[in-house]
């Protein structure tokens, strides 16, 4: 395994051998070998992460051809990280912060308005008018204010508030006749700046024109927010809900206290819901309003909100429950609060991970080599239940190592010999030589089912220990067999070409038992069809299931003589995973014996340049030809593309891939959309990109129209089909 070493400058660059337990304190000498940097001064990052010494790459999920960066540390830098802090220059307090005196709120009495009367009042936020009842009356730095409560059933616990005089009148009562409104007249009306057509706030509204008609009843003005500085023109108001007359303060000898009581609603105005799920119901148990817990509305000074999802809490319907308000200024409720002690800090060890904690054998090193190689793509091209072949990989393909035969979705799994499911059959089997009981005649192959191994201890092979059962893999192709299911006889296929198909890998380790083994890596052998299994007494003693299966693929085989023609036309060579040379070449050093190795033509082929050899360039159809010819949005991409043919088939598969990839999903365009900022978007993601209300490209953040129509790029969606066949059945 190997990864790159990258200093923060990007100046510097190299390539180190290395496994997945190394230390990377061990890693630091490498680098400083490589490099020159001390040690001391290193700090190296993986993904945002600072690495510790004393943890391995495993800790980090470091895998092959990863990038970790070097940073120089200077010597503060230093000397802070071995104190456990950076040391920061003290700023002298120049002025020392004088303590203000609250003023005194002294009771005083007001020309209009006394305690308990009706008013309404200005919402700062939102600008509309709601009722509100007057608590207190005072002058603060002689100036007048009133200390209002809002008189809402939800609001009757909630703590009063100062505000000066400007921003309240008297309360509306008065129902205004619709025909005994004029224009130029300022009333107080219900309406929704968002959405006209749903209840509303209570606003100011000038009466600009009257529409008074058999089928409908409108008033069109505009709508005043706030202190009037603010204002919406031509609005049209829902004339279903009240009209109301805007009341002017009267003085207080002038007014009839007891007219004016008979004269306060003792309903309250109709506002939009803040619940949708209990419609503000004080009476009824919601636990999307209030307690996430118990769902009561009582008790709000007792009540928690969470910093983080705003959800509510009783004190006492906390476990454990509390008895006063905490003192924190962030209060994060259970299921937003993160445990500090997961946090790592810079200078702490990593925490072990759980689920491996027990597992026999995770402190055997497997060494630097490619065994425990993860994955660094997913094929997501074809499902992970495609049968037949994959898109795009030819016949003869080989990959250095079994994790990249993975990657491209030939034979998903790295270890095991059999892909598929029980009921569903196999999709794909790698030949490694596994078995004793192995065959292998080219055209056809007796294959050994899987089981009756003692893998316990992390092992990845034994002998047979026990019978092997039609289970699981067994099953799986079994089925694949177009006969019915026998388990204890087994069965033939009458028709055995009408089976499901096979994709069969071979590794180089099947040379010992077969000659149409590759001799390097993993090769692409084409589809093979199960002509029959059966069960029998195996070299070991024990039952063992037995396959036969057959080739059934129009394409020649690799061994064969048209096969190996073929390979040569199409340029098909030694896939190597990225990096992988340039760190084989470090490790033979072959920059520093280069006069040595060209007299040795076994290094010189293994690791000759792939620019250096002949490549075999890809022929276009002439129907994909008219197809991209009249994709003229595209034309760009398509010359961008163009330019890989020269390449091969594989490269040039490779940069489409690339080019026409969905920046939502990062997978190839399905249906795609071509906007008129020319990006390929797929159609499910950019509309649900509009359902979040986001109407603009996803690539590009160039603006589109609301209603834009989404037309699927048909010739776009006709080329890439015949390319990649089956990929849209992935999503």
């Amino acid at each position: 395994m190997y990864v790159q070493v990258v200093t923060i400058d990007g100046k510097k660059k190299t390539v180190l051998n290395v496994s997945k337990l190394t230390k990377i304190a061990a890693l630091k000498a490498d680098i400083e070998e490589e490099f020159g940097i001390k040690k001391a001064k290193q700090g190296l990052f993986f993904r945002g992460k600072h690495l510790e010494d004393d943890c391995t790459l495993y800790d980090y999920s470091i895998n092959i051809n990863n990038v970790i960066q070097v940073m120089i540390m200077s010597d503060k830098d230093i000397a802070a990280e071995k104190k456990g802090k950076k040391q920061v220059e003290e700023k002298p307090n120049e002025e020392k912060k004088e303590k203000e005196n609250e003023e005194e709120e002294v009771d005083a009495e007001s020309q209009y308005y006394k305690v308990g009367d009706a008013v309404d009042c200005t919402d700062n936020a939102l600008g509309a008018w709601f009722e509100a009842v007057i608590v207190k009356i005072f002058t603060k730095s002689e100036k007048l204010f009133y200390k209002v409560r809002w008189d809402l059933p939800e609001t009757k616990n909630d703590e009063p508030f100062n505000i000066e005089e400007k921003f309240i009148r008297p309360r509306a009562w008065k129902v205004l006749n619709f025909n005994d409104l004029d224009i130029g007249q300022k009333v107080m009306v219900n309406y929704n700046l968002e959405d006209p057509k749903e209840i509303g706030n209570w606003y100011d509204f000038t009466i600009s024109k009257i529409k008074n008609t058999k089928s409908a009843k409108e008033l069109i003005g505009t709508i005043h927010i706030g202190d009037s500085t603010r204002s919406v023109d031509d609005c049209t108001i829902n004339t279903k809900l009240d009209i109301l007359e805007i009341e002017k303060p009267i003085l207080l000898s002038e007014r009839d206290d007891e007219l004016i009581s008979k004269r306060v609603p003792k309903t309250r105005r109709r506002i939009p819901v803040k619940c949708t799920k209990c419609h503000d119901n004080p009476k009824k148990r919601c636990k999307e309003c209030s307690c996430r817990v118990c769902g009561k509305k009582n008790d709000p000074h007792l009540t928690l909100l969470c910093d983080e999802c705003d959800d509510a809490y009783h004190l006492a319907c906390l476990n454990p429950p509390l008895t006063e308000l905490p003192t924190d200024d962030d209060w994060y409720c259970p299921h937003c609060k993160v445990n500090t002690n997961e946090i790592v800090k810079v200078g702490e060890k990593v925490q072990n991970k759980k689920k491996h904690s027990n597992v026999v054998g995770t402190n055997r090193d497997w060494g630097k080599g490619m065994a425990c190689v993860g994955r660094t793509k997913i094929c997501t091209i074809v499902p992970l239940s495609h049968r037949g072949p994959i898109p795009g990989i030819e016949v003869g393909t080989m990959w250095k190592f079994r994790f990249q035969v993975s990657e491209a979705g030939v034979h998903r799994p790295h270890v095991a010999g059999i892909h598929g499911r029980a009921e569903d059959g196999a999709y794909s089997i790698a030949l490694s030589g596994g078995y004793e009981d192995d065959v292998d005649n080219g055209e056809e192959f007796f294959y050994t089912g899987s089981g009756g191994r003692d893998l316990s201890g992390n092992k990845r092979t034994a002998k047979q220990s026990s019978d092997q059962q039609l289970t699981l893999m067994n099953r799986a192709l079994a089925v694949n067999c177009n006969a019915k299911i026998n388990e204890k006889d087994g069965a033939e296929a009458t028709d055995w070409k009408a089976g499901s198909p096979i994709r069969v890998v071979r590794n180089f380790k099947l040379a010992k038992h077969s000659k149409y083994a590759p001799e390097d890596g993993n090769r692409y052998d084409g589809i093979y069809k199960v002509v029959k299994y059966w069960p029998e007494k195996g070299q070991s003693g024990f039952r063992v299931w037995r396959y036969l299966l057959r080739r059934d693929d129009p394409t020649p085989a690799p061994w064969t003589k048209a096969g190996k023609a073929r390979i040569a036309q199409l340029g098909l060579e030694m896939i190597y995973p990225e990096g992988y040379q340039e760190a084989q070449e470090k490790k033979a050093g072959i920059k520093k014996r280069k006069s040595d190795d060209e007299d040795d033509p076994a290094v010189a082929d293994e690791f000759v340049s792939a620019k250096k050899k002949r490549k075999v360039s890809f022929k276009l159809s002439s129907e994909m030809k008219n197809l991209i010819k009249k994709d003229l949005p595209n034309t760009k991409l398509w010359n961008q593309c163009n330019e890989f043919l020269s390449e091969g088939k594989q490269a040039y598969f490779e940069k489409i891939s690339t080019e026409f990839a969905c920046i939502v999903c990062q997978d190839l365009v399905i249906k795609p959309i071509t906007t008129p900022c020319g990006h390929n978007i797929c159609i499910t993601c950019l509309k649900r990109s509009f359902a979040a209300s986001s109407y603009a490209c996803p690539m590009c953040r160039a603006a589109l129209d609301k209603n834009y129509e989404m037309n699927v790029n048909e010739t776009l969606s006709s080329i890439l089909l015949l390319m990649f066949p089956g990929y849209d059945k992935t999503r």
